[in-house]
């Protein structure tokens, strides 16, 4: 099954990251982290928070639920609606 988390590229590639670099920050071998950028295994959701932390934007985006950046409440208030 190919998951579709191509946003997760797009986010490392217009931060001018690299895959090392996330993967070190998510505290993951690399390798771990290209197969997820690749669709190859699912993220866990652990992870998926540490993305949306690390990049300060919502869940739905990496998710493809929208394509529209959203960013976090700034007083960490999981009820707040996003702007």
């Amino acid at each position: 099954m190919k998951y579709k988390y191509h946003r997760i590229k797009d986010l490392r590639e217009e931060n001018d990251l690299t895959q090392e670099y996330i993967a070190r920050k998510l505290k993951t071998y690399t390798t771990t982290y290209q197969r997820w950028e690749r669709g190859d295994t699912e993220i866990p959701v652990h992870i998926i928070i540490k993305l949306c932390e690390y990049y300060n934007i919502s869940a739905d985006y990496i998710l493809g639920f929208t394509n529209k950046i959203k960013t976090l409440p700034k007083d960490g208030n999981p009820y707040e609606t996003y702007e």
